[in-house]
């Protein structure tokens, strides 16, 4: 334990804005087959969505693809943001305007100038949760069904 008093939700809902905002990588879990898969991806947060790319034939990819669920987790385990969501494949020409140069500003990479067919995916996050320790377990949903708490 830190010897930090829990945070309620109103400040857990802010550091997890601010995570989303300010953090350049996640971790990202899809299932396919033969099993789980975990890789650590890029993103840029736009307020409602996730955007990552990764190479359409990657294991990732196809898992994705062919299982929309997908499981995020930032930051570290005495301080993290879990997020269960639907991700939806989207082709370049799909971007919305400024997607693409504000993925490549985030995250220094951009997968457009790539030779290798890279896939977006907006991830739509459906459920989010926050704790730092054991004294934050209670209450660490923050959203549910897509709608912010509190």
């Amino acid at each position: 334990m830190t010897g930090v008093p829990p945070r309620g939700l109103d400040e857990r809902v802010r550091d997890t804005r601010a995570r989303l905002e300010g953090d350049i990588d996640l971790w990202v879990a899809t299932q396919g087959s033969p099993g789980a898969h975990l890789v650590p991806l890029s993103y840029l947060w736009d307020g409602d969505a996730i955007l990552v790319s990764t190479p359409r034939a990657s294991v990732t990819g196809r898992n994705l693809l062919a299982d929309a669920a997908v499981r995020l987790a930032l930051g570290p385990t005495r301080d993290v943001v879990m997020i269960d969501g639907i991700a939806e494949p989207v082709d370049l020409a799909d971007l919305a305007p400024g997607s693409g140069e504000a993925f490549a500003a985030k995250t220094g990479f951009d997968p457009r100038e790539l030779d290798d067919r890279y896939q977006y995916f907006r991830i739509r996050p459906t459920r989010i949760q926050a704790w730092r320790e054991a004294d934050e377990l209670q209450g660490r949903t923050l959203m549910r069904d897509g709608r912010w708490l509190g």
